[in-house]
């Protein structure tokens, strides 16, 4: 019998989604609750679970189709196993397939290899694998069946492939699929030739485009600056980062400093947490920080909640739970939502300086960078110290200069001293 998978509700507002891979394909068997698929929203991509067990029967929709909430997307074989007679051939959708990616889409997109590449688990069943680690063995040429995953039900992760692509010996990149639109090729000066691929832009970074330039183009954006010596904060982590992490099972870091750092000053400069609405400002007695994290699509700005509440041990485990979702690509649309300030480390990149971008709804942003010795003077000696710069992007509509380096100061006098973290000053 034969079983319809159908696009999942999306969360609040959305209706529709790119579908952007298969995670099986025709003929092959597939668990209940299993991902088969995965969808590009404005947001984030979000993986379609198999309702039943089975053998994939049909793809109703391709790679880069727009699908609507509700609508069926394949049909699975139910009960069925792979190689069984009873498993129906895949219908010749192809003039259905053309009619409607014409309709949908004005640009062909080019197929992700097909999951047998992908190597079997070791049951002699393909291995199911999340779409960002399914990208990273393609990449670094890996088979998949020779790493071990220790991921949940022994799942290969994105950390268990970049492991297996420092310890196994160079690979050749796997040529790209025939349906690929075709590189140009261009004489170069030197002879030979220079080659040009375009890629269609993902659902995710086609709004990251739109909401970052509707930012610029909607605020009046300027971007304070200043420096801050890390040596104390360095030396609290060091001093107590064992206990800590053996207290709370997370790591100490720097950010949780930070968050606390911003909420202070946030209760001193209370225009920096609001927001213009129409001819209304809105002030908020709440601190929801945005923090930005990198994912494979993309940069997401998932949402630490009530980080005024919250001890250093809890922003920590948020912020560590965050990253490593954002990886997976399994952060929920409604995590990223909302969110009065956002906090962005550049640094962990190796930025030493930049003027971060205004997420929309908010009125600044906070950017770190690198920490490096640099020399200072100190009790007029020369001295190196390990120092960060800082940046506050802010919207002048509501914060005026006064305000956004008062704020900033704020920030710079708590990292130097956090002693003014625990007794509220």
């Amino acid at each position: 019998m034969a079983t319809d998978v159908v696009v999942p509700t999306l969360g609040e507002s959305i209706t529709e989604a790119t579908l952007g891979q298969w995670l099986k394909q025709p003929g092959e068997a597939v668990k209940a609750d299993e991902p088969i698929a995965s969808l590009e929203t404005d947001k984030v991509a979000i993986e379609v679970n198999a309702p039943a067990a089975g053998v994939m029967a049909e793809l109703v929709v391709k790679e880069g189709d727009t699908v609507n909430v509700g609508a069926v997307i394949a049909r699975i074989d139910a009960g069925a196993s792979a190689g069984s007679p009873a498993a129906p051939k895949v219908e010749d959708r192809s003039s259905v397939g053309q009619a409607e990616a014409a309709a949908k889409a004005p640009e062909a997109v080019a197929p992700v290899a097909p999951a047998e590449d992908a190597g079997s688990d070791d049951e002699g069943g393909p291995l199911t694998l999340s779409p960002a680690v399914r990208r990273l063995v393609l990449e670094h040429g890996l088979d998949p069946s020779q790493i071990k995953g220790t991921g949940k039900d022994g799942r290969l992760t994105k950390d268990d492939v970049l492991l297996a692509a420092k310890t196994a010996p160079a690979a050749p990149k796997p040529a790209p699929a025939a349906a690929a639109p075709a590189a140009a090729s261009a004489p170069a000066a030197t002879g030979g030739t220079r080659k040009e691929e375009r890629v269609r832009m993902t659902r995710l970074r086609q709004t990251i485009a739109s909401r970052l330039k509707e930012s610029q183009n909607t605020t009046a954006m300027l971007t304070t600056y200043n420096d801050v010596d890390m040596g104390a904060v360095m030396e609290a982590r060091n001093k107590y980062k064992d206990l800590f992490e053996k207290k709370h099972g997370i790591r100490l870091g720097f950010m949780s400093f930070f968050a606390k750092a911003a909420v202070l000053a946030l209760k001193d400069v209370p225009s920096v947490n609001g927001a213009i609405e129409g001819d209304e400002i809105v002030y908020r007695d709440y601190a929801d920080i945005s923090v930005a994290v990198s994912a494979p699509a993309g940069l997401v700005v998932p949402v630490v909640r009530d980080a005024d509440k919250l001890s250093f041990a809890g922003i920590e485990k948020t912020i560590a739970d965050f990253g490593k979702r954002a990886k997976d690509g399994t952060l929920k649309l409604e995590e990223m939502k909302g969110g009065t300030f956002t906090i962005s480390n550049g640094g962990v990149f190796g930025s030493l300086l930049s003027s971060p971008i205004i997420n929309l709804g908010q009125s600044a942003v906070l950017g770190l960078h690198r920490i490096e010795e640099r020399p200072v003077v100190r009790n007029g000696q020369i001295v190196a110290r390990p120092m960060m710069y800082l940046a506050l992007s802010y919207d002048h509509r509501l914060v005026d200069g006064r305000e956004a380096v008062t704020f900033l100061v704020r920030i710079k006098e708590a990292i130097e001293d956090p002693t003014r973290l625990l007794i509220d000053l």
